[in-house]
């Protein structure tokens, strides 16, 4: 598990990149714009969509890690449809004189067709025809993407190229229904549109400092999507804790034990480090410490005892709750099993100092 303990960055959950003012809005069922590129960099260039033809447009950059893992899918799609053409356009370039070479050394991993963006003289790499037309139009802000072009020139699916076998398959078979897709990817814009605003509602609740205004605001992006709540949960128990809510505090965290946070070690884990946690600035009080005492353990025991991070936490729990000797047995614990991963935590270092200090006293 990384040291890394539940994101209160809201933009990890729901993206925090928007369309630019006046973009063109580009979705599926859509006809696709043109194909403007710079060069084709392997394999017979394309010019435009054929009608009776389906493509693949897929955009990715030398730069972009995700984009390496997906090309060799890529690959093995482009070989199980050999009918279908497939183009990836590398976008986001600020060396474009890096593509060629990286084609090259891909070699036959890369078997597909290749192209670079056509950038203006004196524009950023992000203000390619491509880019435009293409990724800012549709209001795709991470590559690798991949839109798939229909025989009847339409944009018949955009998505993760990982996640587009089903899909294409779907469409080359003439199994797939446009209009219901259409309908969907229309629904998708709307909800990331109003997610957006909630999230900068929440920003700005953040920022005035008014707890109150703080969990109105997430309550209400828990409504509408109810699966954000685990991102969310540390940020309303914290403001709960601010407003020296404790017992709402802990009823809150009870409730979330009970949902599927709480049925797997880490989700726990999670649950206890927004009690216990060193640099959260309030102190609960015994009965949340008792609480994430009990589930720190549970976490623990379903880890088998070889979660450095969750040993961390049950440290941390025990030391809260007094008893110090377990909580520097627990710590060297985590520290030894960090170690042996290969990984290691000043952190948990400086909190280990701290209990055996404790102790002396």
């Amino acid at each position: 598990m990384s040291r890394t303990r539940m994101s209160m960055v809201l933009a990890l959950a729901i993206g925090s990149a928007g369309v630019s003012a006046g973009a063109e809005s580009l979705g599926v069922g859509d006809r696709a714009p043109k194909l403007e590129v710079k060069s084709f960099v392997k394999g017979e260039p394309v010019k435009g969509f054929d009608p009776g033809k389906n493509y693949v447009v897929e955009f990715w950059a030398t730069w972009c890690g995700p984009c390496r893992t997906s090309i060799p899918h890529l690959t093995e799609l482009q070989k199980k449809h050999s009918d279908v053409i497939f183009i990836g356009v590398s976008v986001f370039e600020q060396d474009q004189d890096r593509v060629k070479p990286f084609v090259e050394e891909m070699g036959d991993k890369m078997g597909y067709r290749v192209a670079m963006d056509a950038v203006p003289k004196d524009k950023d790499a992000a203000d390619g025809a491509m880019a435009t037309s293409w990724m800012k139009a549709a209001q795709q802000d991470g590559i690798p993407t991949a839109f798939v072009i229909n025989q009847e020139g339409k944009i018949a699916w955009i998505g993760h190229p990982m996640e587009m076998d089903k899909p294409l398959q779907m469409i080359v078979s003439g199994a797939w229904d446009l209009k219901s897709a259409a309908e969907q990817g229309r629904k998708d814009k709307e909800d990331k549109a109003r997610l957006q605003t909630l999230a900068s509602k929440l920003g700005q609740a953040q920022r005035s400092g008014d707890g109150k205004k703080l969990l109105a605001a997430i309550d209400e992006i828990v409504e509408f999507k109810p699966e954000l709540e685990p991102r969310l949960a540390p940020i309303k128990f914290t403001a709960m804790m601010k407003l020296d809510e404790q017992d709402k505090a802990l009823d809150y965290a009870k409730e979330l034990e009970k949902r599927p946070m709480g049925k797997n070690p880490d989700g726990l884990n999670a649950l206890a480090w927004m009690i216990v946690a060193p640099d959260s600035g309030i102190k609960p009080n015994a009965k949340l410490i008792q609480f994430a005492l009990e589930v720190a353990r549970r976490a623990d025991d379903k880890s088998d005892r070889k979660n450095g991070a969750i040993a961390d936490t049950l440290a941390k729990a025990y030391f809260d709750s007094g008893e110090v000797e377990k909580a520097i047995e627990t710590q060297e614990r985590a520290l030894r099993l960090f170690k042996e991963s290969g990984q290691e935590d000043e952190g948990m270092k400086n909190r280990l100092e701290q209990y055996k200090k404790a102790l002396k006293k």
